[in-house]
């Protein structure tokens, strides 16, 4: 009788420690291989085109400055993204999120055009918490209390809010609206910070935004507060069993507003930095495109939700945009470079898999009721999720 292999995933009841934070980085490694065999196949070097890609992110002059640029806003979109995704709340909203408080910093920021940059800055910062937290406490509240899934409806709140910026820009003579001139009337754009409240840059070599350097301290307080504080015991609860969270007298469904709420002051910290740090203006258009807040979830993926990882990850996705867009031409296009980095982004999110199923490889009969052998049991190979097989004894169900 002929024997068929059996192929199946099984669970691991103990994934071994080092497996987790070993996975990306092997995930990244295969992933450059397979995007060197697209290279190859497209008529190009791939060593050399990786080579002008690491210059074009972190060796020519002002190449990492760029790059630190490119990786703000996803810096902090991906923080947003994690801190719920460590409770399980799917928060897919930081764009709009990023959007409205990107709104209200706009409007602080040319609003108190006569107080000094200190007091803009936080009022810039305050007003794109309060923005990116209001847009967040809709979806909260109805996945809290009417058990809506938030995925669908901060999926949609990002449809409206790009709305709601062309409205107060292009379509209205609102406050956001540059009406000082016949031009800027006829030429819709929107009311520019005065220069002297731009947000401010270290360093000389390497320029460091100022929401960079903000974004990688909201790392570690968060952290902080996920590890060390009651709160983030109650997160880790309510994430792995939320009756069990009920059980144990946790309000779980005020701690998952509090926890949307966060996230979206985090993503409307996100949209403060855009205006204040790089465009000085709300422009509708370029907010819409960029879809930082995507970008914030592959982000945040690509290191498991781990807020300090967020910050090495944000680096290393913004170097890929910044080469990709460098690189970009006739024997270069813009979509090659893309390729490589979805193969990257795809394989890193993949490999979640491995962490928490293991590969099983066994043999089964056609006749299932007929018994193997005296003497012999049946057997298969266990493939863990690096590719190690190991022998193990007794059939797989």
């Amino acid at each position: 009788m002929r024997w068929l292999p059996e192929i199946h995933f099984e669970r691991r009841l103990k994934p071994p420690r080092w497996l987790g934070p070993a996975t990306p980085p092997i995930a990244v490694i295969v992933a450059l291989a397979i995007g060197a065999l697209v290279l190859w196949a497209s008529g190009r070097d791939p060593v050399d085109i990786y080579q002008r890609m690491v210059r074009a992110a972190f060796t020519n002059p002002g190449a990492f400055s760029n790059t630190l640029v490119s990786a703000t806003p996803i810096l902090l979109t991906g923080l947003a993204a994690a801190i719920t995704f460590r409770m399980k709340v799917w928060n897919i909203g930081a764009d709009g999120q990023l959007m409205i408080g990107g709104v209200l910093a706009a409007a602080a920021g040319t609003f108190f055009a006569g107080q000094s940059l200190p007091v803009v800055m936080a009022l810039m910062l305050l007003a794109g918490i309060v923005g990116g937290a209001l847009w967040a406490a809709i979806a909260a509240v109805l996945r809290a209390y009417l058990n809506t899934n938030e995925v669908l409806t901060t999926l949609m709140l990002n449809y409206i809010a790009p709305l709601i910026l062309f409205y107060l820009v292009f379509s209205s003579t609102s406050y956001w609206r540059d009406l000082s001139s016949q031009h800027a009337k006829v030429f819709p754009l929107a009311k520019t910070l005065a220069e002297e409240h731009f947000w401010p840059e270290y360093g000389t070599t390497v320029v460091v935004p100022f929401g960079f350097i903000l974004g990688a301290v909201l790392a570690v307080v968060l952290l902080f507060l996920v590890r060390s504080t009651r709160f983030g015991f109650q997160m880790r609860v309510s994430a792995d069993s939320p009756a069990a969270g009920r059980y144990a007298g946790i309000r779980t469904g005020r701690l998952l507003v509090v926890v949307m709420l966060l996230s979206g002051a985090v993503a409307g910290i996100a949209g403060a930095s855009q205006i204040g740090d790089f465009s000085h203006r709300l422009e509708p258009r370029n907010l819409q495109f960029a879809v930082y807040g995507y970008t914030g979830i592959a982000v945040a993926a690509l290191v498991r939700y781990h807020p300090v990882g967020v910050v090495i990850s944000a680096v290393l996705v913004g170097a890929l945009s910044n080469a990709g867009f460098n690189l970009q031409g006739l024997d270069l296009p813009l979509g090659l470079i893309g390729v490589n980095q979805g193969i990257i982004l795809l394989l890193v999110a993949a490999s979640e898999v491995s962490t928490r199923y293991r590969l099983v490889i066994g043999r089964r009969g056609r006749d299932e009721t007929r018994a193997p052998p005296d003497g012999e049991s049946g057997s298969t190979a266990v493939v863990d999720g690096i590719g190690n097989e190991r022998p193990s004894r007794g059939a797989d169900s």
